[in-house]
């Protein structure tokens, strides 16, 4: 029974979750009441509170999801690709496709800032698309393509990145901001990579 008791709560927690990730995205967190969640999630409000304790919470919970589903859709993309490089271009597109999408767009890029603050912004960034970054960047170093040291790529290439996103979350045209934006990024990787690969490793 404790065990059916903790399954369906998680289910509850899921369902809020999702609920308020849809409403965030279209009406942004401050038009967003937690009276509306709870009825859209067809659960009490002590039911929000009970899993979340408050609406920033709630919407920590919404933008550490949100960041997770970004770094799984930049996995998806680059799975099978085996020239690092490649895997690098590939992978910062998706990432500027997935940032950019209507999901994921408002709650990432324009209200978690300033709901959660720059420095948990920056931690939650770290852990999922900057980590993936991180990677790839170490494979093509390690594969002699990387003109610089991968730490100093990894945070030019995160920056710019979130930068350009950002940028585009603002344009009235989404589409048009985003092929402006891979323009001005695929650029910057040009000018990061050997013209001629040097292996570093044996």
């Amino acid at each position: 029974m404790a065990r059916a008791s903790r399954a369906e709560s998680e289910r509850t927690g899921a369902r809020i979750r999702a609920t308020a990730q849809a409403m965030f995205a279209a009406h942004g967190y401050t038009a967003v009441g937690l009276a509306e969640v709870a009825q859209r999630a067809q659960v009490t409000r002590g039911a929000i509170y009970h899993h979340y304790a408050s609406k920033a919470g709630l919407f920590a919970a919404v933008h550490e999801a949100a960041q997770s589903a970004v770094a799984r859709q930049i996995a998806d993309a680059v799975r099978g690709i085996e020239d690092p490089w490649e895997s690098l271009r590939v992978g910062s597109r998706a990432f500027l496709t997935a940032a950019l999408s209507d999901q994921v767009r408002r709650i990432l890029l324009i209200d978690a800032p300033a709901v959660l603050g720059w420095q948990a912004w920056r931690d939650a960034d770290a852990a999922n698309s900057a980590r993936l970054l991180g990677e790839v960047l170490a494979q093509v170093h390690d594969d002699g393509t990387l003109a610089v040291e991968p730490d100093a790529a990894r945070a030019v290439l995160s920056g710019a990145m979130n930068e350009v996103v950002m940028w585009a979350a603002t344009q009235g045209g989404p589409e048009h901001a985003l092929a402006a934006g891979w323009a001005a990024l695929e650029a910057a990787l040009r000018g990061l990579r050997h013209c001629d690969p040097v292996r570093t490793g044996p």
